[in-house]
């Protein structure tokens, strides 16, 4: 994913104060990692650390020592910068942009942006919304609810149940978040947020039934517009050979992060919804500390062990 340079100066210009000075013809040009970049030691010649298709941000220190340079030497190490294929330049603090930056980037079609705000308030607020538009992401075939303030993924075939499952659960007091198409984000390096797709917002489609409005419906706390993922519950055909103690604990990963997984049979006459409420709560005990099927198991290995010692005297 990419955010072009024009695309941020559009969004977000004058929350922070930017205005575009020279190479207007780089707006185009692609901001490809939210990470920025202050290239103080490429304005000392050393080149090895910049990064191509980073905003390169220059505070007062940058621009102070760009300014100490003879007027050659700096005109030699702004254009190795420019020639790196960066994504832009923004000079904060409302510092005057040096005229040999303006004169190198506007020559080799790179934007050179004024900012007004100090540089550590840009670099954070810029930092925050290029993490949350160029975070991996990707669209399942599934529901989102939140129940027991859990965001639960339900999986399955198509046809298995899950809308029906879903709206079981909002008539049980829990919340929608999205029905059959979830477009999942991921915002940190651990963590998962899930929404509905911008046409879906609010709707389900059941079978029978058609397409129906939940929160108008249901009202307005029948739903969220987004929420974390903490549980992925899969609902599977039914099988003798299916899991029956929960001594295994499995994990269904996502974007490259390790979700706790649940799978639930599915039968004619099985309260799926109850099911999935019950999950939700030995989710919650498990965070706590509390594994029920771990301690049954302890239970039983202790009763057999005593068996055997009194047998053995």
């Amino acid at each position: 994913m990419s955010i072009t340079v024009g695309e941020l100066l559009e969004t977000l210009g004058e929350r922070l104060a930017l205005q575009v000075v020279a190479g207007a013809a780089g707006l185009p040009r692609a901001i490809t990692v939210p990470r920025v970049q202050q290239p103080g030691l490429a304005l000392a010649g050393y080149l090895p650390q910049l990064h191509p298709d980073r905003m390169q941000v220059l505070g007062n220190s940058e621009v102070g020592f760009l300014e100490t340079l003879p007027a050659a030497v700096a005109a030699e190490r702004v254009t190795a910068i420019v020639e790196s294929s960066v994504a832009c330049f923004v000079v904060t603090n409302g510092t005057p942009v040096p005229e040999v930056l303006t004169d190198q980037a506007g020559a080799h079609g790179i934007a050179v942006l004024a900012c007004g705000i100090r540089t550590a308030d840009f670099i954070r607020q810029v930092t925050g919304w290029l993490e949350e538009q160029l975070a991996p992401e990707t669209t399942m075939h599934a529901d989102l609810v939140e129940v027991q303030g859990l965001g639960i993924l339900i999986l399955g075939r198509s046809g298995i149940g899950k809308s029906e499952s879903a709206l079981d659960l909002v008539a049980r007091g829990h919340r929608l978040v999205a029905d059959d198409a979830v477009l999942v984000r991921r915002i940190s390096p651990t963590v998962l947020r899930g929404r509905a797709a911008t046409l879906l917002s609010h709707h389900m489609e059941i079978r029978g039934l058609g397409v129906i409005d939940v929160e108008a419906l249901f009202g307005t706390l029948a739903t969220l517009e987004d929420r974390q993922l903490d549980l992925v519950v899969e609902l599977i055909d039914w099988s003798d050979d299916a899991d029956r103690l929960g001594l295994v604990d499995t994990t269904h990963t996502l974007l490259d992060v390790p979700l706790p997984l649940v799978r639930i049979p599915v039968i004619p006459g099985r309260s799926i919804a109850m099911l999935i409420e019950t999950a939700a709560r030995d989710r919650l005990l498990r965070g706590r500390g509390r594994h029920s099927a771990a301690e049954f198991a302890a239970r039983i290995d202790r009763a057999a062990a005593g068996t055997h010692g009194r047998k053995a005297g």
